[in-house]
């Protein structure tokens, strides 16, 4: 067993030592798992570098992460599922999006032992175990944050790894330094201060041709109150960075952390729990009978990788995971199993891990490259069943369709029977703000409309549940829904955009980046990249959803938002220009924020406006009216597995607040 030891540190109630439903009251475990793994063995091969750092007198590899585990308090009453929900950046994500809880928001001083809201506990009503393990060593230094520590890789004379490496930095405000890392990461240091290969080139868009900035105008080290500091982990440029510019720095670096042990710490951490024993330090003994891996955004591309390189056999050749859903990654995976890899980077121009793309075999006609993301899954017939599941945004950024077109976007290839791909019709990279404003929740970035308002939590419940069902008892889930190609629900996004000139005041996006074929020169097993900066060639194929004569969009899954509407839900919202960039979107970075446009409110004012789309008033006779076609529209989502019975009162109350809200804007 890969867990040798698992440290308690803290062990409370949950909650307060509510009850949940039929299971009764969860408790809360926090500890450390210490794991030792053999380096040569096939299940760990494929972990990029694992050769290069020392072992102990085992010839074993050791490592170790924080954890924290949420549990019925009497495992019997639980329901035998765990769900591990892959951190992102070190912060939680399965409780905002199956309970509904606030999101996890960490500063430097939120305390390491802070309380875990559960919203309206819908997971624990489930009886479902959770579970949370530091997978990523570069964590910002934030004492909240779950982190791993491991070795680092060193040469044949025990010295420190150097080698180039490629970063992005982008700000919402002008500013003086970037640290070398991605939003607080750990630095990636410059080996030597006054390196004359270094190279820094700015761009507007992620697809236009950069603009060096000469040598003499930047530095390694930072400004503080106007005094340069010399500082290997900074950059500092002479007049500032400007906010929305999309600055690329090429340099030299110095150590290399092996990331890819984060793959095995989220693996052996399941089989932990499903095949440990007492001795072990298990927890949940003899109570864990299935298992799925949940992760959003960069612990989706996470998953994405994980399934590409299939480390879901144990090193006693057993199954971790039942099933998988990697939400909103679009088709990209990352630096995770990288030398010198940077985990947080999310853009697929700064990344060399992206063909293949589709779960089932494709061919790129221009590399001549032929692949399937779940190849080594299908080779040895593996159960593992997978959800790929992706928002419009992804779609919006150019690169969610590759996960079922050919690289090209000439023709659409469909998953295998192992798995479901999922574009959710008009929402954004995360769930709608309510009311909605224009700026984003997260981060307070203004947008020119009001942020996207749809929240698809329902959607996801749904997948979670339909999950089970088919890795448990072999009932299959809904069929795929996701723009095609041959039935012309899938279209190019300029042909799309363009349908939004009518829309008063829609601040449609211009141009919309189109990912590049980009040489990385990477080695054959991706864990390293010898070209740098990197070469960009033909740029990809993508499409989105088309839309209907409301701007509203017709394929995917939707929600009773899109079904019965009160406005046109998009998922690109450009960037207002006190944010610089406003020919952007907003989240390149970090995912695409998404548009409310109301409806108007009276005939009048739709003549008034000559807004194309009718008024709310001509739509529905009365809220009553309005409500139970949300109410019908939902009964069918229940009947089509695509949202539970659960979610029906909850569809309906939040439609009454719609309506509240749009109908009387005028008033505002």
């Amino acid at each position: 067993m890969p867990v040798t030891r698992f440290q308690l540190e803290l062990r409370r109630p949950l909650a307060g030592g509510k009850s949940f439903g039929q299971v009764g009251a969860y408790e809360e475990l926090r500890g450390k798992l210490f794991f030792d793994v053999d380096p040569s063995h096939e299940s760990n091969e494929r972990v990029g570098d694992i050769g290069l750092v020392a072992m102990n007198a085992s010839e074993r590899v050791e490592f170790s992460s924080d954890v924290v585990i949420l549990k019925p308090v009497d495992a019997a009453n639980g329901n035998g599922r765990v769900l591990f929900d892959v951190l992102n950046r070190g912060k939680r994500l399965a409780l905002a999006q199956f309970n509904n809880a606030p999101p996890h928001k960490v500063i430097y001083d939120t305390p390491r032992l802070e309380e875990i809201e559960v919203g309206h506990g819908w997971l624990m009503d489930q009886g479902y175990t959770v579970i949370w393990v530091g997978w990523q060593a570069d964590v910002p230094p934030f004492q909240a944050l779950l982190r791993l520590t491991v070795p680092e890789a060193m040469d044949s004379d025990g010295r420190r790894l150097t080698g180039k490496i490629f970063s992005q930095f982008q700000a919402a405000e002008k500013v003086d330094n970037f640290m070398l890392s991605d939003r607080d990461h750990t630095a990636h240091p410059a080996l030597e201060m006054n390196q004359t290969d270094a190279l820094l080139t700015v761009r507007d868009q992620p697809d236009s041709d950069p603009t060096t900035i000469s040598r003499d105008q930047w530095r390694f080290g930072r400004v503080v109150e106007g005094e340069y500091v010399e500082d290997p982990s900074y950059v500092t440029k002479e007049g500032g960075f400007e906010p929305g510019l999309m600055y690329q720095l090429t340099y030299t670096t110095v150590g290399a952390p092996v990331m890819g042990l984060g793959f095995l710490v989220m693996r052996d951490s399941i089989s932990w729990l499903k095949y440990g024993s007492d001795s072990d330090g298990n927890p949940s003994v003899g109570h864990i009978k299935h298992a799925y891996g949940f992760g959003v955004s960069q612990s989706g591309r996470f998953l994405r990788n994980f399934i590409y390189l299939d480390l879901n056999l144990d090193e006693e050749g057993r199954e971790a995971f039942d099933g998988i859903i990697p939400h909103v990654p679009g088709g990209m995976r990352g630096e995770f199993n990288q030398r010198f890899g940077q985990p947080s980077k999310d853009l697929p121009t700064m990344m060399a891990q992206l063909f293949p793309f589709t779960p089932g075999e494709s061919v790129d006609p221009v590399t001549e490259e032929r692949g399937a993301l779940m190849q080594r899954i299908a080779d040895r017939e593996s159960p593992l069943k997978v959800f790929f599941s992706n928002t419009a945004a992804e779609y919006w950024r150019s690169d969610a369709s590759l996960v079922h077109t050919d690289p090209d976007a000439t023709f659409d290839i469909d998953p295998p029977e192992n798995a479901r791909i999922y574009a959710l019709a008009g929402c954004q990279h995360g769930h709608g703000d309510w009311p909605p404003t224009d700026r984003r929740s997260a981060d307070n970035l203004r947008g020119q409309n009001l942020v996207n308002s749809i929240d698809y939590a329902p959607l996801m419940r749904a997948q979670l549940e339909n999950l089970h069902q088919w890795a448990a008892n072999n009932v299959a889930p809904p069929d795929s829904q996701y723009p095609r190609l041959d039935d012309e629900t899938g279209l190019t996004a300029e042909q799309v955009a363009a349908k939004f000139d009518a829309i008063p005041n829609s601040n449609r996006p211009m141009h919309i980046p189109i990912p590049k074929r980009i040489d990385f020169g990477r080695n054959d097993d991706e864990t390293l990249t010898r070209t740098l900066p990197p070469v960009p060639g033909k740029s990809y194929g993508a499409i989105v959803s088309d839309v209907d004569s409301d701007g509203n969009e017709i394929a995917g899954l939707m929600l009773p938002d899109i079904l019965v509407p009160l406005a046109t839900s998009t998922p690109w919202n450009l960037r207002h220009p006190t944010m610089g960039a406003p020919d952007q979107v907003i989240g390149l970075t970090g995912g695409l924020t998404g548009s409310t446009l109301p409806f108007p409110l009276t005939r009048e004012d739709r003549v008034d406006s000559a807004d194309p789309r009718m008024s709310i008033q001509e739509r529905y006779a009365s809220k009553e009216a309005y409500l139970e076609k949300v109410r019908s529209a939902a009964e069918v989502l229940v009947e089509q597995r695509e949202i539970l019975e659960f979610d029906v009162e909850r569809c309906v109350d939040r439609a009454g607040e719609r309506w509240d809200w749009f109908t009387s804007r005028a008033s505002r």
